[in-house]
Order: structure tokens, then sequence, then C-alpha cells
């Protein structure tokens, strides 16, 4: 197998903080999703909720996945002054966070 060309993947693990509401979360989510817009270098957004039977997901509730044409990208992403703001706002409703980059295989 080898690692696609270019394409980065860039995924979130997250746990809310158990006082942010339903509908906190949904807006955190929504403006997350609206990145896409506001950040060039970012391709793409999906996210969902943890949904697994083996009990492994260590407290981590949501999973958010963005698509990026390169590890470049990534980092004029994470310095882009939309996501920096965001971030901070994302974090302060957080408990836990994990954030990994990869090249997917073909």
């Amino acid at each position: 197998m080898e690692e696609a060309k270019g394409l980065v993947k860039h995924i979130v693990l997250a746990k809310f903080k158990d006082d942010v509401t339903p509908e906190k979360i949904e807006e955190l989510i929504n403006a997350f999703a609206n990145l896409v817009n506001l950040v060039p270098p970012m391709k793409s957004f999906h996210w969902g909720k943890n949904v697994s039977a083996e009990n492994l997901h260590q407290g981590f509730t949501h999973v958010f996945e963005s698509t990026f044409e390169s590890t470049e990208a990534i980092a004029e992403y994470v310095a882009h002054p939309t996501h920096v703001e965001f971030g901070k706002l994302l974090l302060s409703n957080l408990d836990k966070i994990l954030v990994i980059d990869y090249k997917p295989t073909s």
C-alpha cells in the first residue's frame, strides 16, 4: 500500500465537558463545519458521534475529519486566524482532545 500523494486527513477526537449543553455542542459543530468556507486550505469536513460497541473510546464522544491537499496546507490552516479563534472556543468547551494527521493509503 502506498500513501496518497499529497492528500492529508486531519482527525480530531473530542470529549465535551459535562456541562456543555447539546445546543452548544451543535453550535460548535456548525462553526467547525463552516471553517471549510472560511479557511481555503480546508477542502472537506465530516463529523460523527461514537457508536462503537467495543468500549475502547477512552471517553471521546465525537470525531471530526477534515481533508487537506498537503501537510503544508494543514500548517496554513492551523495558523489561520479564523481557525485559531475557533480553536480557542472549542478547547474551552472540551474535557479531552486528540489530534492526528495522516496520509491515507491507496
